[in-house]
């Protein structure tokens, strides 16, 4: 190959790689598009559904609520460490207030379930794909959509802003614990200016944003799920690209709520 056309070939590499990645997007458009159209849809499989919102909601509890508490206590350390600087110590609990609500609280609630939630939704859905258990739904007249991912797909969109609620009242008692305990705040004026500086538009701005997530994080573990390779390696494969895939559209879904909610 000449030197003349390595830019040329590095164009069309680069060329296949943007085709391909519009068209992948592409696809989890529709498989969204679809399984809308399914939830609004008869019938509704209410077994599955409750099971899985034991799974991705009460099971998540603790890996959210251990998150949220360390990190609103590292929070506040922060930015304790910084307002020192400028003698700014007392606005301790109104940033740990807002940037909990605002930011952390969805953003790494909806990370947790990524690890946990859409890892485990398509490994299981890619190793019924593997071991020919979605063939066999069909043969029996059974919509794989409606029976596997539609009930998990619903219960994350509600399931994970309740989650998201919750982890936000753990991790502002996580920056409270450790102002009051480790730093000296006053415990009455802490969730005093807690409560003063919250406003409505927060709280469900946050609720939003876990409701986004938890559509993206369940959506993407069913979509690799059901278009996994055949075998372990198509597995394995599947459960690491929907983690990564549901990691990145939820910092990007982020980025454009936040625009959208708060941008001026």
């Amino acid at each position: 190959m000449s030197l003349l056309a390595l830019p040329e070939t590095a164009l069309a590499s680069l060329g296949r790689a943007c085709f391909a990645g519009l068209a992948a997007v592409g696809r989890v458009a529709i498989y969204a598009a679809v399984t809308l159209w399914h939830i609004i849809r008869p019938p509704f499989y209410g077994r599955e559904f409750f099971s899985a919102l034991l799974s991705v909601g009460w099971l998540s509890l603790p890996v959210v609520g251990l998150t949220a508490i360390f990190t609103g206590g590292a929070l506040a350390l922060q930015i304790y460490a910084g307002g020192q600087r400028f003698s700014a110590e007392a606005v301790v609990p109104q940033i740990v207030a807002i940037g909990m609500v605002r930011e952390l609280g969805p953003v790494l609630v909806g990370l947790m379930i990524a690890a946990r939630v859409t890892s485990s939704i398509a490994a299981e859905i890619a190793t019924m794909k593997v071991t020919e258990q979605i063939d066999a739904l069909t043969t029996l007249s059974t919509n794989p959509m409606k029976y596997l991912t539609v009930p998990r797909v619903l219960a994350g969109f509600l399931t994970v802003p309740l989650l998201v609620g919750v982890g936000d009242i753990i991790g502002i008692m996580g920056g409270f614990l450790v102002s009051t305990e480790q730093l000296g705040f006053n415990r009455a004026s802490y969730i005093k200016n807690t409560v003063d500086f919250l406003q409505t538009a927060d709280v469900v701005s946050s609720l939003i944003k876990g409701a986004v997530f938890g559509f993206i994080a369940t959506l993407i573990g069913c979509y690799y799920g059901m278009n996994s390779g055949r075998g372990a390696q198509g597995v394995g494969s599947a459960t690491k690209n929907a983690v990564a895939t549901a990691s990145i559209l939820i910092l990007a879904a982020n980025f454009v709520l936040t625009s959208v909610m708060f941008g001026q």
